[in-house]
C-alpha cells in the first residue's frame, strides 16, 4: 500500500470516526460559564435550577451543593434543593439544555441566562438578555412551539455549527 493511500484511508477512518462520534456535554447544554471543582462542565452559571424553575429566583448555588447529571453540574443554595433536583431532575432542567429558547427557534444556541427566565406550564425557559426576553413576550405561544419544532434538529449539533 503506498504512502499516499495510508493517508487517505487514516484520513477518511479519522473523519468517519469524528462523525459518529456522540455530543459533548457543550453541545447538548448550555455550559459555556466554566466548569465544577469536579471538573464537570457546569450548567446554569452555578444557579440553583431547582429555585429557578419553580420560583423564577436567582439563587447562587454552592460548589458545596453539586449534583451531577448527565455529565452536567448543577449547583444548589441548599441541600433540600439539591435533593429535589436528584429526585426529579427533568421537572427542574432549563428546557432545551440551558440555551435561549428564543435563539432555539431561530435554530441557534445562545447562552441561556438566568436572569432572564420565563416559566411557562411548569416548564423553565431562558433567555440570552432582557431584550429577546422581551421579544419573546410578544409570542411566548409561537416561540415555543417553533423552537419545539426546531430543538431535535439542532438538540446533538456543536454549538459552533449552527
Amino acid at each position: 500500500m503506498s504512502r499516499t493511500t495510508r493517508l487517505t484511508l487514516v484520513t477518511t477512518l479519522a473523519l468517519a470516526c469524528a462523525a459518529g462520534a456522540p455530543a459533548l456535554a457543550e453541545d447538548e447544554y448550555n455550559v459555556i460559564n466554566g466548569y465544577s471543582l469536579d471538573g464537570v462542565p457546569l450548567a446554569l452559571h452555578g444557579v440553583d435550577p431547582v429555585a429557578l424553575s419553580t420560583l423564577n429566583a436567582v439563587a447562587e448555588g454552592a460548589a458545596t451543593q453539586t449534583v451531577i447529571h448527565d455529565d452536567v453540574a448543577y449547583y444548589f443554595a441548599s441541600p433540600i434543593s439539591a435533593a429535589m433536583f436528584e429526585a426529579e431532575p427533568e421537572k427542574y432542567m432549563p428546557q432545551y439544555g440551558g440555551f435561549c429558547a428564543f435563539g432555539v427557534a431561530l435554530r441557534k444556541k445562545l447562552d441561556g441566562d438566568p436572569r432572564f427566565a420565563d416559566i411557562v406550564d411548569g416548564k423553565l425557559y431562558l433567555f440570552v438578555n432582557a431584550a429577546v426576553l422581551e421579544k419573546y413576550k410578544e409570542d411566548p405561544e409561537g416561540t415555543i412551539a417553533k423552537a419545539e419544532e426546531v430543538w431535535p434538529t439542532i438538540h446533538h449539533a456543536a454549538v459552533d455549527s449552527l
